[in-house]
């Protein structure tokens, strides 16, 4: 696994192989990439369920000046350590269950200008996490929510899908103020 684009490109990342992550191959970056490229410089930027940090990673290397890496797995915690060691832009590396930090987020009124939402397939969490960055006014003007998902049904009153593409089995749907 690699960043594809940016001024890291070509950079190595580890922890695709670790236990319950699912890393998003090479052709579903480029394509999401080429698709929010306009909303990403100087941009804040929440990788939620960072898993390795992947799509934080290459965010920042496309010109996003912070990233907070959200993940409740103290191996994977460790991992996007390492994989950020040498980034020169603001990041944030917070172990914690997602709940709790998108409530964090709130009472320290820190809001985002891109968010991807790619959680563990199996429990269906992208509705819910949708329904509190709206309750929780999390996401900027102009900003954009980005998810990934296999068979969950993902839908909200809240937000204007921009976006919708499939790839195999994963769908990705981005969704605007």
């Amino acid at each position: 696994m690699r960043v594809i684009s940016g001024k890291y490109k070509g950079r190595n990342l580890i922890g695709f192989d670790i236990d319950g992550t699912r890393p998003t191959m090479d052709r579903i970056k480029e394509s999401l990439f080429g698709s929010i490229q306009n909303y990403i410089k100087d941009s804040t930027v929440l990788d939620l369920f960072a898993g390795s940090g992947s799509l934080g990673i290459e965010a920042l290397s496309n010109g996003a000046k912070s990233c907070y890496f959200v993940d409740s797995n103290i191996e994977l915690i460790n991992i996007i350590k390492k994989n950020t060691i040498n980034i020169k832009e603001d990041i944030n590396i917070i172990k914690c269950d997602y709940k709790v930090a998108l409530q964090d987020f709130k009472n320290k009124n820190v809001k985002f200008d891109i968010i991807f939402l790619d959680p563990p397939y199996k429990f269906n969490l992208i509705n819910d996490c949708l329904e509190k960055i709206k309750e929780y006014n999390l996401l900027n003007e102009n900003g954009i929510i980005v998810c990934e998902y296999e068979s969950e049904i993902v839908d909200t009153p809240y937000y204007n899908l921009i976006k919708y593409k499939k790839y195999g089995s994963k769908s990705i749907k981005i969704y605007k103020m």
